[in-house]
């Protein structure tokens, strides 16, 4: 039974979203939305996934365990990926207990029976780093980066204090220890009013930090060490990756708690704060006393971690998806405070969506000076009814970002007005929508909106749609910074001089760049489609509007019923295409792209013929001997076949060639058909 459209629509989105939330956290170290919402978000799509296993491709974020490396820094495959933990959303008392609860069950235990033995630690706020040694010497510093590539930031970390770079004689010939590069709330103080001073003194290029991580992460990675020096920076270890066998040389533990005391006596900092806990009232106990002493504490934390003391426990209870069974973080209710609401602007992100923004009288919550707080939509703005002048609680919600909590009604000005999001959008002045079942009103100006510019051109340009070869990210965010480009036409009436003169583009790349911006010219009806970034249109629904309508003009005429006749085309998608192409600002960027010499073949619309493929459900895997993946995908999609990223019982044919691996395996398993190429030919041909 096929998807329904509205379930892929949904795990689309939450991907697009999450990856965005992750590179702004991770690697911008900007993060838009409070951990709470994230986790929240991230569970959502993995029930989904959990409910529908053939919408799993390898890039979701449920496959991933942090975000990409920064430029500039060598990469570092981590030996023993750095997984993250699962957060515990239930902040009461109840949440340690939970945690106890599963991993009784996961282990058959009888809830009257012994207790099991935890290490409580604490969650720090910083930046997590892999340290390895090879023959008790300090050869490499990592961050943790995607969790399997970090940033190789060794010479910046050996200006650590705490960090020891050689180890005692009985240290292991290769380990890796695994903690949190953080810095002290009274260190970064001191930073802090030492930038004022320098800023007061007429410094250039200067500024305060916002928050103690972002000033450790930041040192952390400079290119130059020297800043590094300079910046107060402090270390906590708290496990390992890649350790010597025992059979090797190597250590010989049994429990998480004897490790630590190990690392501990090898030189590293280790917090004083880290105990044993028996069972899950004494879990309990740890997370109330820290609670209490949080704001004490000489350093940030936003939670605390529970871990399975045995490593035998552990390796029972193993891993589900990226996070370990063994071990949780439990983190603590917001800090709140009082302020005043002195507006209320709409903020339009890179694709399009439309965010109210509080604007606020600064308070200082949860060690940060905050002025913004955001509404997240029109319904949240109005279900809790802020409006301009409102006294408001501010809560720096998962110690991430601010929201505001409630409005204190009783001081309200008898003239606040109710608010309400604006219809068209902000930036360019296009018609705002909220489509059915939506939260978000989105701007339907993509290709012209300046907000949603960069976006629009690195979609434009990317492999699937007209493949641009060298119109990255970097060399986008020169042009449109520098006004060398505002909407997609102006991509083909780029010249030479005006290439040559951004950073870093010699005169062989730019004549690279307008080369390919010369091939892409000469294209095809569903990339150029796709290429527009309508929203919901994907490659399969572009090629699915090429087929029957033939020609581009008549998509762009379409009205919403002719355009519900295209297969798997629903409401939604029809009326997100018809908005998109009633926008007069997207029709004159299509004709200018035309003008410009951009083309494609096109025909009468498709007849109305029986897919052999309809319904049918394909994977593949390997490499085939005459078939690249695309054109593979491509013969199956004609074909009526859907293509996707993992095989489960619904898979009706697996078609693998050299090197095929797990999705192989798991065919097999499931007794799945599996095809060669030969017989992917036979199976389009009606002859399987």
């Amino acid at each position: 039974m096929p998807v329904p459209a509205e379930v892929q629509e949904k795990v689309d989105a939450l991907r697009e979203l999450l990856h965005h939330h992750a590179h702004r956290y991770y690697v911008l170290d900007e993060p838009e939305i409070p951990d709470a919402e994230y986790d929240k978000l991230f569970r959502e799509l993995q029930e989904l996934e959990e409910l529908h296993p053939e919408l799993l491709v390898p890039d979701s974020p449920t496959r991933r365990v942090g975000a990409k490396p920064l430029d500039g820094f060598a990469k570092v495959r981590h030996k023993v990926p750095m997984l993250s933990i699962r957060t515990e959303t239930d902040i009461a008392a109840s949440g340690a207990r939970n945690f106890d609860a599963r991993v009784r069950r996961e282990l058959g235990l009888p809830e009257s029976g012994p207790p099991i033995e935890y290490v409580a630690e604490l969650k720090f706020d910083g930046l997590a780093l892999n340290l390895r040694y090879e023959n008790g010497v300090l050869v490499q510093a990592a961050t943790r980066g995607d969790g399997e590539i970090g940033e190789e930031v060794t010479q910046n970390i050996r200006t650590i204090g705490q960090i020891p770079l050689r180890l005692p004689q009985d240290a292991p010939p290769v380990l890796e220890v695994r903690g949190e590069v953080y810095m002290r709330r009274d260190d970064f103080e001191k930073l802090n009013a030492q930038q004022r001073e320098k800023i007061a003194q007429g410094a250039r290029n200067e500024k305060t930090f916002v928050n103690p991580r972002n000033a450790a992460a930041g040192a952390v990675r400079q290119l130059d060490p020297g800043i590094a020096r300079r910046r107060p920076l402090s270390f906590f270890a708290y496990g390992w990756g890649e350790v010597t066998p025992l059979e090797q040389g190597g250590p010989e533990f049994t429990t998480h708690f004897e490790a630590l005391l190990t690392l501990r006596a090898w030189g590293f900092p280790v917090s004083a704060r880290t105990q044993m806990a028996i069972g899950a009232e004494e879990l309990v106990a740890f997370h109330q006393a820290v609670g209490r002493e949080r704001d004490s504490l000489p350093f940030d934390i936003d939670g605390v971690v529970y871990k399975v003391n045995s490593f035998a426990l552990q390796k029972q209870l193993g891993f589900v998806s990226r996070e370990p069974r063994w071990a949780v973080a439990h983190k603590y209710p917001a800090q709140e405070q009082v302020t005043t609401v002195e507006s209320i602007d709409v903020y339009v992100g890179r694709t399009g969506k439309l965010t109210p923004v509080a604007r606020l009288a600064p308070v200082f919550v949860g060690g940060v000076t905050v002025t913004n707080a955001t509404l997240h939509n029109e319904d949240e703005a109005r279900r809790k009814d802020v409006r301009v002048g409102d006294t408001v609680i501010v809560r720096r919600a998962g110690d991430v970002i601010p929201e505001v909590v409630t409005v204190v009604p009783e001081k309200r000005m008898h003239e606040a007005l109710l608010f309400t999001m604006p219809r068209q959008c902000p930036v360019c002045g296009s018609q705002a929508v909220r489509e059915e079942g939506e939260a978000d009103y989105r701007c339907t100006g993509g290709l012209f909106c300046g907000a949603q510019r960069k976006q629009a051109i690195l979609h434009f340009a990317q492999r699937r749609a007209m493949d641009i070869e060298g119109l990255g990210e970097k060399l986008v965010d020169q042009m449109v910074e520098g006004n060398v480009i505002k909407t997609l036409p102006d991509l083909y009436r780029l010249g030479l001089a005006a290439l040559c003169s951004l950073d870093r583009m010699a005169e062989k790349s730019a004549q690279n760049v307008l080369a390919a911006l010369a091939g892409s010219k000469q294209t095809t009806l569903p990339r150029f489609l796709f290429g527009l970034g309508i929203r919901h249109v994907g490659e399969a629904t572009a090629k699915d509007l090429s087929r029957h309508f033939g020609k581009l003009d008549a998509i762009m005429e379409a009205g919403v019923e002719r355009l519900l006749e295209v297969p798997d085309v629903g409401p939604v998608v029809a009326q997100s295409i018809h908005t998109f192409f009633q926008q007069a600002h997207n029709r004159e960027v299509v004709e200018q792209l035309r003008a410009c010499g951009v083309c494609w073949e096109e025909g009468e619309p498709a007849a109305r013929v029986p897919k052999p493929l309809a319904g049918r459900t394909v994977v593949l895997t390997g490499t085939l001997p005459t078939l690249s993946r695309d054109e593979a995908k491509d013969l199956l999609e004609t074909a009526g076949a859907k293509v996707t990223g993992s095989v489960s019982k619904k898979t009706d044919y697996v078609v693998a060639g050299a090197e095929a691996g797990s999705k192989l395996d798991k065919a097999k398993e499931l007794g799945v058909t599996v095809l060669d190429e030969n017989g992917l030919k036979e199976l389009l041909h009606g002859r399987a």
